[in-house]
């Protein structure tokens, strides 16, 4: 999966010895002494980072008669950069696309909410009408079992018809009713604005 290789890339290279020895690499193919010797450590440390590197690609290695040479794999660094820009440029857009749905819900609740919280009128129009119909929903207690009565003096905060917006609330799937009980559905199952 390309997500478990990314974080493996990027765990491996969350280390500053490994940083270092990709940075020394990037020069050119140096063998293992050299690397231990330009960084001031032992030969073994050397060996254990360059393993992790080896297994995520990040470096290969040459033999050239008795010495063995490691390379810096470039492409898989650019690759590794650029899914991992990819999948920030989706998310940047996916908030984005977040805040620009907020901007409008609250803009829809200030036209058709006065600031007394009171609902001016109904939209005629569906996307703005659930708009309206979460905003009022957001008041009652999940798991809370609402008596018909309860449930209309709660409406009447917000508007005089509470038998259309309570009939609303069943049709927009925001809460079940049961022997003229009703209680509020899971987020998951309301009516979503397209």
């Amino acid at each position: 999966m390309q997500l478990n290789r990314l974080v493996e890339f990027y765990k491996t290279m969350g280390d500053p010895t490994r940083v270092r020895i990709v940075s020394l690499l990037a020069k050119g193919p140096l063998h293992g002494q050299a690397i231990a010797g330009k960084l001031g450590l032992t030969a073994p440390t050397i060996t254990h980072h360059l393993k992790k590197l080896r297994e995520v690609h990040v470096v290969y290695e040459r033999r050239d008669k008795n010495t063995i040479y490691f390379y810096l794999n470039h492409s898989m660094i650019k690759q590794q950069a650029d899914v991992l820009s990819q999948l920030l440029e989706k998310r940047g857009e996916e908030l984005e696309n977040m805040v620009e749905d907020s901007l409008e819900r609250q803009k829809i609740i200030g036209n058709f909410y006065s600031k007394d919280g009171k609902l001016k009128t109904i939209p005629a129009q569906r996307k703005k009408k659930l708009i309206v119909f979460e905003h009022m929903v957001k008041g009652l207690k999940s798991g809370k079992k609402y008596e018909e009565k309860e449930l209309n003096e709660y409406i009447k905060q917000f508007h005089e018809d509470y038998a259309t917006i309570r009939r609303e609330f069943i049709i927009n799937h925001y809460m079940y009713r049961e022997n003229g009980v009703y209680e509020l559905n899971p987020e998951e199952m309301w009516a979503k604005p397209e």
